[in-house]
């Protein structure tokens, strides 16, 4: 729940705001009680003199109580979930206390939201007693990505009678943050690479034969068949072989950005297609125990992601996910025209398995693209296909020759490469993706790596 808003104690012309929120009723009250009042010393008429005193004093009197008020009304805003893919909706709750003695009039509320995330909510509150709260809610939707802030909270006070109508504006704001649409992924058998923990998981040895230890003290509770003999007697305390370290499989998950290589606009548009479908592998990757890294052609990666990426398990992997999810929420078009520094940032090392979604490719793009399979223990491409993209399904030629050339240089060298057509479903693409792998392996006798 958002912090109340802190009160606007040092605003300076506190009567000059109080008499400029006189509403129209109220300048007429104050206006005909001043010409009675006039008019009175001038016939001598006492009884109207005190009828225009009041007339006089009673707008003053209401706009001095409200501006009190107004100091006395605290807010807060809740979102409800702060995190929403998009197309979906997310909740969000106000609360006004009445921290005041006094009760208040009728408040009118209104909250501001970006023009994307529907209407500018509204509501209209009736008398709040003291220490009393009141609490409405609204919802917000939007089919597109990106973090939407929530505020200021505008609340409109007026007193029983109409005379005055002030404005407070309170400070706090809350983002909204949309996220990519994330779809479940089958948990198909990746021949040959090596997996996560609790599923066939790698394991690094900590000595490469028996004068290559890197011994450590004994503790309690070790198995005395562990106890390297050597080593005790050269320090003169029981030693043992260091377990084996069991290690995390990799996964580069690499999202091309370039603007050129993607046309269209929008939640349907191809690249909208590509940062869903990096969503939903980075997802299902975590879950599967893997050490998860994204990467994009500019060789930039998540900030605050480690050298081998994100790992962890329950709450660990949740937050890396938040995380992921966060960046790819904003990620947007890179001005760069090439590959070359994803590439660079791939050969620095084995990366295990590289899932990549691909843009429109031209033949010296293919060509990198495809060096990238050489440091990389399995490699899948999802390759948009730009016909179906740009036109109808209808008008697309029977056979898009320098697209298919482009999977083509890529099967060559290595990568299991899928053409994307438009409306194609991420899983769907994903068991396709495990059918041409197999057929592969089955036609080398070899299991991909």
């Amino acid at each position: 729940m958002g912090a109340p808003a802190e009160a606007e104690r040092g605003e300076t012309g506190g009567i000059r705001t109080a008499l400029a929120g006189l509403t129209t009723r109220g300048r007429s009250f104050l206006a005909a009680g001043i010409a009675a009042v006039i008019c009175a010393y001038i016939l001598g008429q006492a009884d109207l003199r005190r009828v225009g005193l009041l007339l006089a004093v009673l707008p003053l009197l209401c706009a001095a109580v409200l501006h009190r008020t107004r100091y006395r009304v605290a807010g807060s805003r809740r979102l409800s979930p702060a995190r929403v893919p998009a197309g979906s909706e997310a909740r969000v709750h106000l609360r006004m206390d009445n921290v005041s003695r006094l009760p208040t009039g009728l408040l009118m509320l209104q909250d501001r939201v970006p023009y994307v995330l529907g209407p500018r909510p509204r509501f209209v509150l009736d008398r709040v007693e003291p220490g009393g709260r009141r609490e409405v809610s609204y919802r917000v939707r939007s089919d597109l990505r990106g973090r939407y802030p929530l505020g200021p909270l505008q609340l409109r006070l007026t007193d029983p009678f109409g005379m005055c109508e002030l404005t407070r504006s309170f400070s706090t704001f809350d983002t909204l943050t949309v996220i990519p649409k994330v779809e479940p992924l089958p948990p198909i058998r990746l021949s040959g690479e090596a997996k996560g923990y609790g599923d066939g998981r790698q394991r690094s040895l900590a000595l490469a034969g028996e004068d290559d230890v890197i011994p450590r003290g004994y503790r309690h509770g070790d198995d005395l068949r562990r106890v390297h003999w050597r080593s005790t007697a050269r320090y003169g305390e029981l030693m043992v072989r260091r377990e084996e370290q069991p290690q995390r499989a990799r996964c580069t998950v690499l999202l091309d950005t370039r603007g050129g290589a993607y046309e269209g606009a929008g939640p349907d548009s191809a690249f909208e297609w590509a940062v869903s479908g990096a969503a939903s592998v980075l997802v299902h990757m975590l879950e599967r125990g893997f050490s998860v890294r994204l990467l994009t052609d500019t060789g930039s990666s998540v900030p605050g992601e480690g050298a081998e990426g994100f790992a962890g398990s329950g709450q660990e992997s949740a937050e890396a996910a938040g995380l992921m999810m966060d960046t790819l929420a904003v990620i947007d078009h890179s001005d760069g025209t090439g590959l070359s520094r994803a590439y660079d940032v791939l050969r620095g090392g084995n990366e295990g398995l590289l899932v990549a979604f691909l843009g429109d490719l031209d033949e010296e793009q293919a060509t990198v693209a495809a060096k990238m399979r050489r440091r990389s223990g399995g490699a899948v491409a999802f390759v948009l296909d730009p016909d179906t993209w740009v036109r109808e399904p209808a008008d697309v030629p029977a056979a898009g020759d320098a697209h298919e050339e482009r999977l083509r240089m890529l099967r060559e060298a290595g990568w299991t490469a899928v053409s994307v057509p438009r409306g194609a479903g991420v899983a769907e693409l994903w068991r396709q993706a495990d059918r041409e792998r197999s057929g592969a392996a089955a036609l080398t006798g070899e299991a991909w790596r």
